[in-house]
């Protein structure tokens, strides 16, 4: 599959979205229409191209960030609406939303250093924060050459990237900081859109990967599927227990693996800074949005097969891309929330 020519797809129709036209309307009347995160585009577009295949059912899907997404569900302008920044309890009862995770992923730095190549640079939360934060300008900084003393590191000014969207990846990427630097909880905290001390802004993953890729001595965030497939350079990370890691899906699948979905209301779980040796400092899961009584019952319908699809064969496609596949446990306790709170008849 040629990401490269999704990524840029599903900017143009984001662009349109934004500017009022009606997702419906660009959609067979059979497809299934859906608006949000960034975060799973790669893997929701590799489902959508096998189920289109399989059953003649496209999906609509409009990567244009959570925020939009939940202002798409709430306003009923689509079936579904994805978000990486699960909604709490009380904001889902008030909007009358049914909320779900789909899948598990993992976010990443990615770097554009010269000589520098993936997995080659080692950085901690507290460094990274503190790019983020403004206080380290340069890639020759004493904090990064201590984690570092094997790089020749340039002289040169770190042009910071993040997202100007709102979005659930920098909910995710802010929860990191937070959780690893009390400074920047402090002064910035965690959202989908906050006040950031510094940087340039890219709208979705697919922008932040294309500012990195092209502007030298850049630092960024997103998740893993877009630096894999757009070959860019990431970093190793330091994680809570003081390991040196590689992003993998082993290391992702240890983060998840803490996750008690069961007992967290509207399966609002967050994954970032989790304990053990083996986990990956920056894991999320993406959820699924659906009102619980919707107004389009056979759009609802043909959501929910399609997510059920997802479920049952969408796995190994999922791992493909280095996401994390839902447990079995847990698949099953979100059939029986779907037709415990989901009206389809």
């Amino acid at each position: 599959m040629n990401f490269n020519k999704f990524f840029r797809t599903a900017l143009v129709a984001g662009a349109a979205f934004g500017a009022g036209l009606g997702v419906v309307s660009q959609a067979n009347a059979l497809d299934i229409t859906g608006a949000g995160a960034t975060f799973p585009f790669p893997i929701y577009s590799k489902w959508a191209d096998a189920y289109k295949k399989e059953t003649g059912i496209g999906l609509n899907y409009q990567s244009i960030g959570s925020g939009a997404g939940i202002k798409q569900i709430q306003a009923k302008t689509v079936a579904f609406g994805a978000t990486d920044a699960p909604l709490n309890i009380d904001q889902l009862k008030k909007d009358g939303l049914v909320q779900w995770p789909q899948v598990m992923g993992a976010l990443v730095a990615i770097i554009n250093v010269d000589g520098v190549k993936s997995g080659e640079m080692v950085l901690d939360g507290p460094t990274v924060a503190d790019i983020y934060l403004g206080k380290i300008k340069t890639w020759d900084d004493a904090a990064i050459k201590k984690l570092n003393p094997k790089l020749n590191l340039p002289k040169a000014a770190i042009t910071v990237v993040r997202r100007s969207d709102g979005s659930g990846t920098t909910f995710v990427w802010t929860n990191y900081l937070s959780e690893v630097s009390a400074e920047w909880k402090a002064k910035a905290g965690s959202g989908t859109a906050v006040e950031w001390p510094v940087g340039v802004g890219a709208r979705g993953n697919e922008g932040v990967a294309g500012n990195v890729g092209q502007t030298m001595n850049s630092i960024g965030y997103v998740e893993y599927a877009y630096a894999k497939q757009s070959k860019l350079t990431y970093t190793a990370l330091i994680n809570n227990a003081g390991k040196t890691l590689q992003p993998t899906i082993a290391t992702f699948q240890a983060a998840a693996a803490n996750a008690d979905w069961a007992k967290a209301p509207g399966y609002r779980v967050i994954l970032t800074n989790q304990p053990g040796d083996q986990s990956w400092p920056i894991t999320a899961g993406t959820f699924i949005l659906m009102h619980a009584n919707p107004a389009d019952k056979a759009q609802a319908n043909a959501a929910l097969k399609f997510f059920a699809w997802a479920f049952e064969k969408g796995d190994k496609m999922a791992e493909d891309l280095d996401y994390i596949p839902m447990p079995d446990s847990v698949v099953k306790l979100i059939k029986q929330t779907w037709d415990k709170e989901i009206q389809t008849k």
